[in-house]
């Protein structure tokens, strides 16, 4: 049994340097070979996800769009998903489960969106504040709600990608923990579960990285 059940979740190493953090860069290193071989229906694979992600924040970003905005939103759902999924393998280390990646992503992104509207389009921001049609006396409590729920977008955004992924491997971690302790037939119904939650973990990792850049496209199009 471990001292602290959150140590699965620490980035320091035996040489007290926080090297594990470098697994962040394997699935960038993964996506850069793919240039330099022979397509495979793999790589087909990836760049058709690529294109179908691409028309769909087209979509949401709106007609005012500039050229290449998207790619932004492509590259953010690429990263969160390598990490999400490289964090199943054994001993290497989740960094999406870190709120010190996650709001490194949010707040950047969460801030430009806010300068850029406020600077560019500050009528356009302000009427955002007022939803159409609320009475003259809501109208002071609608832009206090309208304020506070704007300022926590990033961090709604980052501990939404932090717990989700946390959740599942306290999970797996508490199961496989009671290994040792179970008898051959319960042993066997242990694998079967934990089969199972890596099936499911690996449909949030998905979904989460799907969803943290849907929600971040959906943001940008409120400020245009």
């Amino acid at each position: 049994m471990m001292a602290n059940l959150f140590s699965s979740f620490d980035p320091s190493t035996s040489f007290s340097l926080s090297l594990n953090w470098l697994s962040t860069f394997i699935g960038i290193i993964l996506i850069s070979s793919l240039y330099w071989l022979i397509p495979s229906r793999y790589s087909f694979l990836w760049n058709k996800i690529l294109i179908t992600l691409h028309k769909e924040f087209k979509t949401l970003i709106g007609n005012n769009n500039i050229t290449g905005s998207t790619l932004v939103f492509v590259s953010l759902f690429s990263l969160i998903i390598f990490n999400n999924f490289l964090g199943l393998f054994p001993y290497i280390f989740t960094s999406t489960s870190h709120l010190v990646l996650t709001l490194s992503m949010a707040l950047p992104l969460w801030m430009s969106f806010m300068l850029y509207g406020w600077i560019n389009h500050t009528t356009h921001m302000l009427a955002h504040l007022v939803p159409q049609g609320t009475p003259p006396l809501l109208m002071p409590f609608m832009v206090l709600i309208e304020t506070i729920s704007n300022i926590i977008r990033p961090g709604t955004l980052a501990i939404r990608l932090t717990a989700n992924m946390i959740a599942g491997h306290l999970l797996l971690t508490l199961l496989g923990n009671t290994g040792p302790s179970l008898s051959l037939i319960g042993l066997n119904m242990l694998v079967l579960i934990q089969i199972l939650l890596l099936l499911l973990e690996s449909a949030v990792s998905i979904i989460q990285s799907y969803v943290f850049a849907v929600l971040s496209t959906l943001y940008s199009s409120e400020v245009t």
